[in-house]
């Protein structure tokens, strides 16, 4: 099984070709980074018209680094969902045209399904199910069962920002540039965690959720206050570093003392943090569960995941081109109706 990824849920233009689920022939991304960077963020109409620019030359870079044609492709595998409207439209429109034209399936999957799965490419690793997922993005953090790779429950859930989003409005307050995350992490490396004690959430008894806003309200309150003058900015970042990943970890423990899981998977942009990566696997020794982190790679959005997860899922993402539409709101869960008709 070969298949074309396309994703453009945001603002990172990407194409790859993956065999089988997990060889990954051709991966090709290009972010908008220095395009977003004069207004300290993404903005929607930007990203869309940079992905009409690049998208088709994306596609054929891909087929090239692969030495392969659209002839070689067994089907197209777009992301339907969730993100941008504009930017997934111009993913979407691309897919159904080529599907049609080439008369090749077309597979439209949801972009978080993609990056639970992501740990498992170019990996002689299989998911033991069922597994723990802990999603962390700019637009998402949340606490996955994964049962299949059709059967999720979402299980905690952020009430207000997600982890990568708190880095970067945080990073923003610390006049760092854009995207905020990765330099706020480089700037923590030579700060002290336990310099500034920033508050945890505590999550009800038997919660799972997490948030972030009072953490970033109370980094704001730092940065703004007259301590800030005699701290050293490494040692804000760091604090506020260590703070997320404590709340990420505290809830991992709460997860797998309700129930049990055979693995945990760490997936999303936020995946790519070091520290994060480095606590999660002295928590795995601790508790005697394995962890699979993706390359960093896979972590940030990307084509290859995409695609992987089209073709663990199959039919039950096989779309017409004729009347796919992109979903920004694209429901995380499959409907029961659509779980039957995928098993039978």
């Amino acid at each position: 099984m070969l298949l074309l990824g396309i994703e453009t849920s945001c603002d990172d233009t990407a194409t790859a070709l993956v065999a089988d689920a997990k060889r990954v022939l051709a991966n090709i991304s290009t972010n908008q980074d220095a395009f977003h960077a004069r207004y300290g963020g993404i903005v929607p109409e930007i990203a869309s018209r940079r992905h009409l620019d690049l998208l088709s030359a994306a596609i054929e870079h891909a087929l090239r680094e692969a030495k392969l044609g659209f002839v070689d492709l067994d089907g197209i595998a777009v992301t339907a969902g969730p993100g941008l409207i504009g930017s997934l439209l111009v993913g979407v429109a691309s897919a159904k045209a080529l599907a049609y034209a080439r008369r090749l399936p077309l597979y439209a999957v949801n972009h978080l399904h993609g990056h639970i799965f992501a740990p498992f490419l170019e990996n002689d690793a299989e998911p033991s199910y069922p597994l723990l997922a802990l999603l962390v993005s700019g637009g998402h953090s949340q606490l996955v069962r994964v049962a299949s790779p059709t059967r999720f429950t979402i299980i905690g859930r952020t009430r207000d920002d997600a982890a990568g989003e708190a880095f970067d409005k945080t990073a923003r307050l610390l006049g760092l540039p854009f995207p905020g995350g990765p330099a706020l992490e480089q700037l923590a490396r030579t700060g002290n965690p336990k310099a500034i004690p920033f508050p945890r959430h505590r999550a009800d008894h038997g919660s799972l959720d997490l948030s972030f806003s009072g953490l970033k309200t109370a980094a704001r309150r730092f940065i703004e206050s007259p301590q800030a003058a005699t701290t050293l900015p490494a040692d804000i970042a760091a604090s506020f570093q260590a703070a997320v990943i404590d709340v990420l970890l505290n809830r991992l423990t709460r997860a797998v003392e309700q129930s049990e899981y055979r693995c945990v998977v760490l997936s999303g942009g936020v995946a790519a943090n070091g520290p994060l990566q480095a606590a999660l696997q002295n928590w795995s020794q601790r508790h005697q569960i394995p962890v699979h982190i993706p390359p960093r790679r896979f972590c940030t959005d990307n084509a290859a995941m995409i695609a992987a997860i089209a073709d663990r899922q199959g039919s039950i993402v096989r779309a017409d081109p004729l009347t796919l539409t992109a979903n920004p709101q694209l429901p995380f869960t499959f409907s029961e109706e659509q779980l039957l008709a995928h098993a039978g």
